[in-house]
């Protein structure tokens, strides 16, 4: 094994005259399947082709682009991981100080849509040579979508970046086709028949449908949703549709149909591939790569969900279908994760986008694809849904078998409506009893049932459920272990009614959440499509959405209301809801008035009263969940 070529330098070293392609990615060079840069570069190495690695590079000219001199086939592009734009603004648009994927966490490495400034950068460099590009950022975005940090509809990555092809999803399959057609001779424009990919054209074909197009989206919200509804209902590998949207007079661009994904035996060969399983030495001076962290013993097991949160844009990248990798590769990588010489003894996931899915949704998907106007698990598990976690329980059983294994978590996500479905409970006694340690955290993201309907999450009644199912659980096998949860503020439905309701969700579980996330309208979901136009563009209904700022910083100080910094914000949401009973002393209350507390506070110094302040706001979640759970357990 060896890392692939980052100079010129090792190019001359591997006896190259010249590269097959130029992958640019905007994070640092990780050589491990947890990175779609390494995936592809290690998919294309295995095909015969040279591929050298642009990493990051220097974005303000196209010299760092010249680097390797001309690719011979193709520039292939992504903007890393994650999505630039997130990568670098926080949810309140704030540039972030820090990037997880770059050398020592160092910020500033990464442009702002990346994608598009790397491929206009590639064209600078050498007019003549394809531009691919692909990765989430660019699988998002590769319609007319709306850009939250502009907050206007943008065009096509398509059009902006001035690429030749976009690869949308998981790309292993299309970035072989793409390059044996190149390698062939056959030119970039011409190559349009590829699932997986969107391309440019003066006039479709007539098995395309048309979407609106961008100008209509751009000027029409109703417009927009039915854009949307398209290409949400398409989005499927057996009953999706070709589809277009006109730009100009003479431009379209074109969705091929999604690929198939892949299957067990394909996903072991990809997850198997000669990976160094470590980010390159060169940035060992500078730090190492934080993220890599929290993967390098972590082991994927599956691809795709079923799920549907509305919020989330997986489903659009990665699919609905769901596909897993065989025990026997997952229980051989690691077996050879223990075999590192900085190996603790744990393992910290096996898992992945949903860690206890493993398998298609049902046997209906498989012959006619995915239901265009049904969920698998909202508003509850339908009757044709697969639910069984035994082949999961037989990977895990494996992994922690192993010699050298102390623990196996899951930290990728449990899907608790999924696993109270199960009739069989053995799966839950023995995540209870193997793969917690202390606190489950789990994602149940609202309380409000009204909330949850627009974010596709199940009724506040089924978390409830599985709570006492994890109770009984850390009962039979004789541990104190606790279920923390994560919420999300300011999503669309949620009005100041529903954010107090939450509120008092948090108080009667006795901690406050450390971080608050504030829902983050990011391109290509359903949620940011309500967010944008104030409509479900899958029933047209109406939607109320917290756009103001400062009513989105209510909504998160309510969750946090024993932070005294949050007093203010706090009594103005509880005043905009008629809900003054929470202002008082008794346990009910969320906050005190004023004026009785600088009277209770009078005798005490100023250094005393610091200090009470610091106890309550450094008090954690887990101290003070844990004693509301003793207190509950007394009670029983």
């Amino acid at each position: 094994m060896a890392f692939l070529p980052i100079s010129k330098q090792d190019m001359k070293d591997r006896g190259w005259e010249q590269a097959d392609f130029v992958l640019v990615t905007g994070d640092a060079y990780v050589d491990h399947h947890s990175f779609g840069t390494a995936i592809i570069s290690r998919v294309l190495e295995s095909c015969g082709y040279r591929v050298a690695i642009l990493a990051q590079p220097d974005y303000k000219s196209c010299e760092d682009f010249k680097r390797f001199g001309r690719p011979r086939l193709a520039y292939l592009i992504n903007s890393g991981n994650v999505d630039s734009m997130v990568n670098n603004f926080s949810v309140f648009k704030h540039r972030r100080k820090t990037d997880i994927y770059a050398p020592g966490g160092r910020a500033g490495k990464r442009p702002d849509r990346a994608v598009i400034v790397y491929s206009n950068r590639a064209r600078e460099a050498y007019k003549d040579v394809p531009v691919v590009i692909g990765g989430l950022e660019a699988s998002l975005r590769r319609f007319a979508h709306y850009d939250y940090w502009e907050d206007r509809v943008r065009r096509s990555i398509l059009m902006d970046s001035r690429a030749d092809l976009l690869i949308y999803g998981m790309g292993e399959r299309a970035i072989i086709e793409i390059a044996e057609a190149l390698d062939s001779g056959i030119e970039a424009k011409d190559i349009c028949w590829i699932k997986g990919t969107c391309f440019k054209t003066a006039e479709p074909d007539d098995d395309v449908d048309i979407i609106p197009s961008f100008e209509e989206v751009r000027d029409d919200k109703k417009a927009y949703c039915k854009s949307f509804a398209m290409q949400y209902r398409n989005n499927d590998c057996i009953s999706g549709r070709r589809l277009a949207q006109k730009y100009d007079s003479n431009t379209y661009v074109v969705q091929n149909m999604p690929q198939m994904p892949l299957e067990r035996e394909e996903l072991d060969h990809v997850y198997e591939l000669p990976y160094e399983g470590e980010y390159h030495p060169v940035y060992e001076r500078q730090g190492g790569i934080p993220g890599f962290n929290e993967v390098k013993f972590s082991i994927v097991s599956c691809r795709g969900c079923f799920g549907g949160c509305a919020f989330c844009a997986l489903t659009y990248h990665q699919g609905r279908e769901v596909r897993s990798r065989s025990a026997e590769s997952i229980v051989n990588e690691a077996r050879g994760l223990t075999e590192k010489k900085d190996f603790k003894g744990y393992i910290h996931d096996v898992g992945g986008p949903t860690a206890n899915f493993r398998h298609p949704s049902c046997s209906k998907q498989l012959e006619r694809g995915m239901c265009k106007n049904r969920d698998c698990l909202y508003p509850k598990p339908c009757r044709e849904l697969y639910v069984d976690h035994s082949d999961y329980l037989d990977v895990l059983k494996q992994v922690r078998a192993l010699p050298k294994v102390k623990k196996v978590f899951i930290r990728s996500g449990i899907r608790f409506d999924y696993m109270v479905a199960d009739p069989d409970k053995t799966f839950l006694n023995e995540l209870v009893k193997y793969h917690v340690s202390g606190q489950l955290r789990v994602a149940p993201e609202h309380v409000s049932d009204e909330v949850l309907k627009y974010m596709g999450k199940p009724k506040h009644a089924v978390y409830e459920g599985f709570l006492k199912e994890y109770e009984k659980a850390n009962a039979r096998t004789g541990k104190q272990q606790y279920a923390v949860p994560y919420f999300m503020s300011s999503h669309p439905g949620c009005t100041m009614k529903e954010a107090v309701k939450l509120a008092e969700y948090v108080r009667d579980l006795g901690f406050t959440p450390e971080q608050v996330q504030d829902f983050y309208p990011t391109p290509s979901t359903l949620s940011t499509c309500m967010y944008y136009t104030g409509i479900h563009p899958l029933t047209g209904e109406k939607v109320y959405v917290p756009k103001n700022p400062h009513e989105k910083a209510i909504q998160r100080a309510l969750m946090q209301y024993k932070n005294p910094e949050n007093r203010e914000l706090i009594l103005e949401g509880l005043k905009m809801t008629g809900r003054m009973d929470l202002v008082g002393f008794g346990p009910k209350c969320l906050i005190h008035p004023r004026e009785l507390r600088r009277k209770n506070s009078k005798g005490k110094n100023p250094e005393s009263r610091s200090t009470d302040r610091r106890n309550l706001k450094t008090q954690t979640r887990s101290s003070a969940h844990e004693k509301y759970q003793k207190k509950k357990n007394k009670k029983r």
